[in-house]
């Protein structure tokens, strides 16, 4: 049996798989994707299809976390965290119909083991998050973070290592 808490009511949980002790607070939306063991959610979440967290990580509140985003365990995600999985986002094609999935690359990025991401962070898609590193509230991930690094500013820049 799986075991969740959910604090309240007001979730929209569709087709997820969910590992036990996961802690899940109002107003998450979570759909076509996995969350390990241990984690916890905070308020105001999207998780989208295809994406994966890992165990005993953190989600805070207002954060969001498209499709083909890889959270490996141990992560922290600090408030309204923004990723991204396209880097030439339209609305249309370029004969003005509605886009579908069959019209755009679905660009995947990867959050490895133990890493920390600040509050306000965006991550743009197609990067790797080492191991341990840290990214500073406020940062713009354009590139690579090797693991155990301080990241931080827009663009974010190496500070030093851990």
């Amino acid at each position: 049996m799986v075991r969740v808490s959910i604090d309240n009511t007001k979730q929209c949980l569709v087709n997820v798989k969910l590992g036990k002790g996961i802690k899940i607070f109002n107003f998450v939306n979570a759909y076509g994707c996995s969350i390990d063991n241990g984690t916890k959610i905070g308020a105001f979440v999207e998780i989208q299809k295809g994406s994966m967290i890992g165990k005993n990580c953190k989600i805070s509140s207002h954060s969001f976390i498209c499709e083909g985003v890889h959270i490996a365990d141990n992560v922290f995600i600090g408030h309204n965290v923004t990723f991204t999985n396209d880097k030439f986002p339209r609305a249309t094609t370029d004969e003005g119909q509605m886009q579908t999935d069959n019209n755009w690359e679905c660009i995947k990025t990867f959050v490895e083991e133990g890493a920390s991401i600040g509050s306000g962070a965006t991550i743009l898609c197609g990067v790797r998050i080492g191991k341990k590193s840290i990214i500073g509230a406020g940062s713009v991930v354009v590139h690579n973070v090797a693991d155990n690094s301080i990241v931080a500013g827009n663009p974010a820049r190496f500070i030093r290592l851990i």
